[in-house]
């Protein structure tokens, strides 16, 4: 389980590094902050969703939307 937070952890701080803006739920977010919450709410789940600049085709934003349970 810590491997996991570990790796999540260098995944969301190597894109934030590379200007990469998070979000977790609509709000801008930092890695520790998303890594925090996604490990810390084990039995939600959120989609992990890839926003890429359309002219460049570059990824510019990963938003972390936690899913509805209906």
């Amino acid at each position: 389980m810590i491997e996991d937070r570990q790796q999540l952890y260098v995944e969301l701080q190597s894109l934030a590094d590379r200007g990469i803006v998070l979000f977790l739920d609509g709000y801008p977010s930092s890695p520790e902050y998303v890594t925090h919450t996604l490990c810390a709410q084990e039995e939600a789940c959120y989609m992990r969703d890839y926003v890429y600049d359309e002219k460049e085709g570059v990824l510019t934003e990963l938003h972390f939307d936690k899913l509805n349970e209906t």
